[in-house]
């Protein structure tokens, strides 16, 4: 494996030419640690800059004043602000508090008809008022380069660019989350967020200068830069169980060391609600790609089912109480 995270320059996926090149060198990645950094991506900058501006600002509040959109009162869209230590990893609570987001959906969307776990109407604060509309056009220009970036995945694999968006991601589940990581004090055992591998396809990351990410690596952990001009990419479970072991969905984990708080912007671009994820048609033999042992002991290629179910069970485990609270299932 390699030493450290390059590079890619994907211009080329959202230039409407050629993409042959560029899909070479993530298929590489992909196969090697599962996460590389990108440039060229075309996204404005000056909206991560006015997120974290305002992001910052929502942080500092009072927890009171934060709890008014609080998750715990948004019912099953699982949406809006948790505190420092109300989300778990293996059980244990992470040194960091954040907002949870989507894609909007209105009052007459099926899915928030059936109260379904993870759909609805996000929940923004009202001060500062212009943190909502900064996080939706963020969504607005990461959308179509997650698409982009998987049509380099599709051909990577040897299949049709569109491969993905026809069978998998028609209808993509969009999660978004901002993350705040206070000071670390250096004693602490505790992680801002401990070992995991993300649950979908595709997390395309922003963070700011702090630094603070680690990729597992055989043996040995990563540092990844901090550079909020390069968006770090990493596949998750279902690119792992789609490509039989084939990509990696590898372990990462995150300590803020920075004397000040911490800001990450994840964006998870995962399958459809409803898709069956099976494995996509390889030219080569899938034995040949026989995932390792997981740090968690898990099984992604034994796992049957709706994406949205995997998902929700995930999801339910980083927050048992709002689980417990729709375990009975959406309305019929």
């Amino acid at each position: 494996m390699t030493a450290s995270l390059p590079i890619i320059d994907v211009s080329e996926l959202l230039s409407g030419g050629p993409i042959d090149r560029v899909a070479e060198k993530i298929d590489r990645e992909c196969r090697d640690t599962g996460f590389f950094r990108i440039a060229g991506h075309g996204i404005d900058l000056r909206l991560l800059d006015a997120m974290d501006h305002h992001a910052r600002d929502f942080f500092s509040r009072p927890a009171e004043e934060k709890a008014r959109v609080a998750m715990a009162t948004g019912g099953s869209a699982w949406r809006g602000w948790f505190p420092v230590g109300g989300e778990l990893t293996s059980g244990r609570p992470d040194l960091k508090e954040g907002l949870y987001v989507g894609l909007e959906h209105g009052p007459q969307h099926p899915r928030v008809r059936a109260d379904t776990p993870l759909h609805g109407a996000n929940r923004f604060p009202a001060e500062p008022p212009e943190l909502g509309p900064a996080i939706l056009a963020w969504l607005d220009q990461m959308v179509p380069l997650a698409h982009a970036l998987m049509q380099g995945i599709a051909a990577g694999l040897g299949l049709a660019p569109d491969w993905f968006e026809q069978n998998v991601t028609s209808d993509p589940t969009v999660l978004f989350r901002i993350f705040h990581y206070p000071p670390d004090d250096a004693g602490s055992d505790a992680w801002g967020v401990a070992e995991h591998t993300d649950y979908g396809l595709l997390t395309l990351l922003a963070q700011d200068h702090s630094g603070g990410l680690q990729v597992r690596s055989g043996d040995r952990w990563i540092d990844v830069p901090a550079d909020p001009g390069v968006i770090v990419c990493n596949i998750g479970d279902m690119l792992d169980r789609l490509t039989e072991g084939r990509y990696r969905s590898t372990p990462h984990r995150v300590r803020n060391a920075a004397s000040t708080g911490r800001l990450s912007f994840p964006f998870f671009f995962d399958p459809s609600w409803d898709a069956v994820v099976t494995p996509v048609p390889l030219h080569d033999a899938p034995g040949a790609h026989q995932p390792a042992e997981r740090w968690d002991g898990a099984n992604v290629h034994a796992w049957e089912g709706r994406y949205g179910d995997y998902l929700t069970a995930k999801v339910g485990r980083v927050f048992p109480e709002l689980f417990a609270s729709v375990e009975k299932g959406p309305r019929a």
